[in-house]
């Protein structure tokens, strides 16, 4: 999960959110978007998320990045332009930003504006040297780069291992769009490894209930900006290990027999079936090699923890 997680500039995403949740619940495998996570509320519980003993990625990788930073500044030209996509409160990247005292503008990209705002006001105090250029839209979204800007070398950055909410193949399209929009620039990617589901299964079922309550408000948000009825309690997170696949799922699955209606359509439930909300990809670094390859690019440098749970890959263009 991430800030994995997400609308193009538009602040009216009710049609979209809208067309979305009425397709996913109309499949014969029910499933809703991970991206519509993240209203207010859900930006804040996947920031709690992050601090929860269980959930090792978010730790991992800033220890990660503390160890790196200076390695990834170094490759790095005086003048470019660090693009963040997807990047929530920007905490992390204060780690590389640091190590960074030569970057012409840092372009953080989120669909959260207030999340956007308050790490600008944090960066400005930090770094007010520093030109800050929010984006709030997603992954797509122009870069307002013009002038000098626009013809400066340019660094991504997609920490959070982001990637692992996509299938393998929208993987690879998503890394060859990040190609188009860095310009023959470098990518940075946080990607999470394969390991023992004892350490695994418990980071998406924390004692705490953080990610199910997490999980749970997807409801609440369809109830209260498309006028759906789903009743919360009839429903349970259930977070599993897809040997297959290779993934986390991470599903709402309904406690009893129900109907629910959301504008002019009724959805109807068995008890026990589910609605599929977010998958987490696990790596290991040949597979993410051959992602990274099938959209166009060369894995230059890699870092991971010493127990090999986490890793950060520098992409450049083959």
């Amino acid at each position: 999960m991430t800030h994995e997680t997400h609308f193009g500039g538009s602040q009216d995403v009710e049609p979209e959110f809208a067309r979305a949740v009425i397709a996913g619940l109309s499949a014969s495998h029910k499933h809703l978007p991970c991206r519509y996570f993240y209203d207010a509320v859900g930006s804040e519980l996947f920031e709690d998320i992050t601090r929860v003993p269980e959930y090792y990625p978010t730790r991992t990788e800033a220890a990660l990045l503390q160890e790196s930073a200076a390695a990834i500044a170094a490759r790095t030209q005086p003048g470019t332009v660090m693009v963040e996509f997807g990047s929530g409160s920007s905490l992390k990247t204060e780690i590389l930003l640091a190590a960074m005292k030569d970057l012409a503008a840092y372009v953080p990209i989120d669909v959260s504006g207030d999340a956007l705002r308050e790490a600008n006001n944090r960066l400005a105090s930090r770094f007010p040297k520093l030109k800050v250029l929010p984006v709030v839209g997603d992954f797509a979204a122009e870069l307002p780069l013009s002038g000098d800007l626009a013809r400066a070398p340019r660094l991504g950055f997609f920490p959070g291992s982001t990637i692992g909410n996509l299938v393998p193949k929208d993987a690879v399209d998503l890394l060859a769009q990040f190609a188009r929009q860095l310009d023959g620039g470098r990518l940075v990617v946080g990607v999470d490894l394969r390991k023992d589901l004892s350490v695994l299964t418990p980071a998406y079922n924390d004692a705490a209930g953080v990610t199910a309550n997490f999980n749970l408000n997807l409801l609440t948000r369809i109830n209260r900006e498309l006028g759906a009825d789903f009743d919360r309690r009839g429903f349970r997170h259930e977070a599993v290990w897809n040997e297959q696949e290779g993934r986390i799922e991470m599903h709402l699955v309904s406690r009893k027999r129900q109907d629910v209606h959301l504008l002019d359509h009724d959805f109807s439930f068995d008890e026990g079936e589910r609605i599929h909300t977010e998958n987490s990809y696990k790596y290991t670094l040949e597979g993410f090699r051959k992602v990274a390859e099938a959209a166009g690019w060369t894995v230059t440098s890699v870092w991971t923890d010493a127990r090999d749970w986490f890793s950060l890959q520098e992409l450049s263009r083959a």
